[in-house]
């Protein structure tokens, strides 16, 4: 049991990467997010936070739903951790 949820954690983790590559590529306006890679990146990434930004809408340009996503994945990770046997405690944002 501890294999699959150390697998399921290092997913969790993993996306999270992809998360935080996402968010800073978002800031250079030369990506077309038509085009590969970041199409894929979009494609893995735009599902989840879609839902996040109808809770949160953008203020004045900045996109604070990444905050949120981010609380969500901390807690996902502190469960899995818990069931792990390990501290399942609230590190942070990040």
């Amino acid at each position: 049991m501890d294999r699959i949820l150390f697998f399921c954690l290092t997913l969790v983790e993993l996306y999270k990467w992809v998360l935080i590559a996402r968010i800073l590529l978002s800031w250079i306006p030369s990506i077309s997010w038509y085009e590969q890679p970041w199409q894929t990146l979009d494609q893995l990434t735009e599902p989840v936070m879609g839902p996040f930004r109808r809770l949160i809408p953008p203020l004045g340009g900045l996109d604070l739903s990444p905050v949120l996503l981010f609380l969500l994945i901390n807690l996902i990770q502190g469960a899995l951790r818990g069931a792990m046997g390990g501290s399942p405690a609230f590190v942070g944002a990040f």
